[in-house]
């Protein structure tokens, strides 16, 4: 696929929720939110593309973007429409008033089935990879989320994950942390890689208040269709019983 050709996106991206104000999408696993010196087109490209289309704006689709999961991840991203919105959004991420689930099937069993796990991360630019301390130092951020092991196939493990702050790469750093590298994170520690360079990392669920109306809004996305996914699907009940902690 040629990333920086908007034709190439084929199929539609899948609209999760969306009002007035808001607009969740699930976002391919390989595809950048934002753009970077590659070129490649972007979430936001494809979203403005279909409001544009969808609304019939004559000039640029105005679309505010809340928060980021990194290329290789897939699921929800929920943007604003409009300014008043993107200003609620950000206070909301920034207080931490957002349940955020997440999927991540790794290659080995964590030694705790649930519990809280703590650790200070560093980012180093050059690399863009974050580092990993038991113990707080200069330069070091808390980093924390919540564990909860599922289950398991012949070679790997299903974990729900509630990322509790917003670290750069956390899920990632602290789960290789404790030996359990996501599937196809080379960076982090995997064994082999996957195509295009995507791990099985998956933002599943976002529970939050709406900014302007103050009803609950929960959003799920769909399970990839695609093993090792497939062969733990259940019905999205179920997986939601697993992992809301």
């Amino acid at each position: 696929m040629n990333m920086n050709n908007i034709n190439d996106w084929k199929v539609p991206i899948p609209i999760l929720y969306e009002d007035n104000h808001l607009i969740a999408v699930h976002k391919p696993h390989g595809l950048l939110i934002q753009g970077d010196k590659s070129g490649d087109i972007t979430l936001i490209d494809l979203v403005k593309t279909y409001l544009k289309e969808k609304y019939q704006k004559p000039g640029e689709a105005f679309l505010g973007l809340i928060h980021r999961i990194d290329r290789p991840t897939g699921g929800i991203v929920i943007f604003a429409k409009t300014s008043k919105a993107l200003t609620k959004m950000n206070k909301i991420f920034h207080d931490r008033q957002v349940k955020k689930i997440y999927l991540a099937i790794v290659e080995n069993k964590p030694t705790i089935d649930n519990g809280l796990l703590v650790h200070y991360l560093r980012k180093n630019e050059k690399n863009n990879k974050s580092y990993v301390s038991d113990i707080h130092k200069n330069n070091y951020k808390k980093a924390e989320l919540y564990l909860n092991y599922i289950t398991s196939s012949s070679k790997y493990h299903l974990l729900g994950i509630e990322l509790l702050t917003g670290r750069h790469h956390q899920i990632r750093a602290q789960l290789s942390h404790i030996a359990c590298p996501i599937r196809g994170d080379l960076k982090y520690g995997a064994r082999r890689s996957l195509p295009n360079g995507n791990i099985d990392l998956l933002s599943y669920y976002l529970e939050f208040i709406h900014p302007i109306t103050g009803n609950k809004i929960s959003i799920t996305t769909k399970i990839p269709e695609y093993n090792p996914w497939q062969f733990f699907k259940i019905p999205a009940k179920k997986w939601l019983d697993k992992v809301y902690f």
